[in-house]
């Protein structure tokens, strides 16, 4: 399949602190792609230079055989942009909105009414087309924003935390939405939830700290958890229980809850379960409880980006993304907490080398991406 998006070290810096670093990667036409990665990952400034928004410091992009930079407009022609925040007009009823959206993106008049009704059909908003979108729940303005993103039939759609601040039943229907898009046109769809990205995708980015650490699709991503696991309870110490595994079985957790009990998490890597239980049975620690340990994407993606968190030498400080203000960026947050002792892995899927490693406010901007 020929790719639609092509990025080659693609790297942004914000003074000293490194947005996204050497990202390179290709998809292709009528994928669902998940961009996966904690708050501050990256997400939102791949998005934006993908849409032609943002530029790069330096490396390449090309959308739809078109390269940003030899001729910009052009490509952003190719592109339709939904920020996390919609950009939208809230005085306005959404089909004048969509009307203006539409013109502003190069629609032809002729065509602008069908193609308006047709979008908002779409979305799922075509019997609001005569609201105030100021009047609009959170679900309905980002379905709008879609609308605007898509009117003028660009082959690649990107998507900014699209259930971001919604209520659970309007994420199952943003789910549906985003799926739906897929086929007919290339969609990004960013995400620091794991779920969303699992429910909708046909591949994922993972992005931690500007760099691109997994792509591949869910079954190559699967396949990172294809690994088994046990919880076991002793009565003993952690370094005691520790010492007595077999070769090859690893601790990649521990909880010590007191009264000379000790709880740890153990990747088996091919040594069978018999084979740890007894060598814990003959160093003397009770065995008290033994239980697998169901391995999912979700473990999968917090081994990926457990690496140099927050406080521990040569991870980025979580307040360099802030803007001159002190509010943090699009793009940053709170860094996500993970229980100590997580096995640290990090690994490139697919065609890459496997590597072990340890409505009121401001005035919106402009609707979509195609002007």
């Amino acid at each position: 399949m020929a790719a639609i998006v092509r990025t080659e070290r693609l790297s942004k810096n914000y003074g000293a602190v490194a947005a996204l670093a050497d990202v390179g990667f290709e998809c292709g036409a009528g994928e669902v792609v998940g961009v996966l990665g904690l708050n501050g990952a990256g997400k939102s400034t791949l998005l934006r230079i993908l849409a032609g928004e943002l530029l790069p410091g330096s490396g390449s992009v090309q959308v739809a055989g078109v390269r940003l930079g030899a001729d910009s407009r052009a490509m952003r022609r190719h592109v339709g942009y939904l920020p996390e925040e919609p950009p939208l007009y809230r005085e306005m009823r959404v089909r004048d909105y969509l009307c203006f959206a539409g013109a502003l993106n190069g629609v032809p008049r002729r065509d602008l009414a069908g193609r308006v009704r047709a979008v908002a059909d779409k979305v799922h908003v075509g019997d609001h087309l005569d609201r105030v979108i100021g009047e609009l729940s959170m679900g309905f303005r980002k379905r709008v924003g879609i609308a605007q993103a898509i009117l003028h039939e660009p082959e690649v759609v990107l998507l900014d935390e699209p259930v971001s601040s919604l209520d659970p039943a309007e994420i199952v229907g943003m789910r549906e939405l985003v799926r739906s898009l897929g086929g007919e046109r290339t969609v990004f769809t960013s995400s620091h939830h794991l779920r969303e990205v699992h429910e909708t995708c046909d591949s994922i980015l993972v992005l931690h700290e500007g760099a691109l650490i997994a792509h591949g699709t869910q079954a190559e991503l699967g396949a990172l958890a294809d690994r088994e696991r046990i919880e076991v309870e002793v009565r003993g110490t952690l370094a005691d229980a520790a010492r007595s595994l077999p070769a090859g079985a690893a601790v990649v957790a521990t909880e010590d809850p007191g009264g000379g009990v000790a709880v740890l998490t153990i990747d088996l890597a091919g040594a069978p379960r018999e084979a740890v239980v007894a060598r814990l049975v003959a160093s003397r620690l009770g065995v008290r409880r033994v239980e697998p340990v169901r391995s999912d994407l979700e473990g999968v993606f917090l081994d990926l980006v457990s690496a140099d968190r927050p406080g521990r030498p040569g991870s980025r400080d979580p307040h360099a993304d802030r803007g001159p203000d002190g509010a943090p960026t699009a793009d940053q947050g709170d860094p996500e907490r993970l229980e100590p002792g997580t096995e640290l892995v990090r690994r490139q899927v697919g065609t890459r080398a496997r590597r072990p490693l340890m409505g009121t406010g401001p005035e919106p901007p402009v609707a979509g991406s195609g002007s």
